[in-house]
């Protein structure tokens, strides 16, 4: 599973995600097809890895998956059977911030409907709502947003 390699400060303050809408990493950059998140929630590195399975045994052999969000922040956890106070307990879980509108998953290099499909069943295997989306489709998307500033 994911989980960063060396973590100076391991515990960290919980971060809220609702309302934010992703203004980086929510264009499909390298693949063909993208898994676009339409709401927020944090992504534990569990999920993200039983995702990468599902896109990958579907896709087969051809074509490459690539994951964009990285599990960075932690949640840590006390014994049971510990007394309240003497600090915080230590790193438990490892979770990604996703906002809404970032994009997590791009495949490439297969056919349209092998892409779309395991895309799909990736998605479902996420605590966010999403959408499958193309590179042209969020390219359009891209300038849409700023011809409107």
């Amino acid at each position: 599973m994911l989980q960063p390699k060396r973590t100076k400060h391991r515990k960290m303050f919980r971060i809220r995600h609702d309302k934010v809408v992703a203004h980086r990493n929510n264009t499909v950059a390298f693949g063909e097809f993208g898994l676009k998140s339409t709401s927020s929630a944090w992504i534990s590195a569990r999920q993200i890895e039983a995702a990468r399975i599902a896109i990958t045994r579907h896709m087969g052999r051809e074509g490459k998956v690539i994951i964009k969000i990285f599990p960075h922040m932690s949640k840590t956890s006390k014994p049971i059977g510990v007394r309240m106070g003497s600090g915080k307990g230590s790193p438990d879980q490892w979770f990604a911030v996703v906002k809404e509108g970032t994009v997590m998953f791009e495949v490439l290099g297969n056919t349209v409907d092998t892409m779309k499909e395991a895309l799909r069943l990736g998605g479902h295997k996420l605590p966010v709502t999403w959408k499958v989306i193309s590179k042209e489709q969020s390219l359009e998307t891209k300038t849409n947003e700023v011809e409107g500033e």
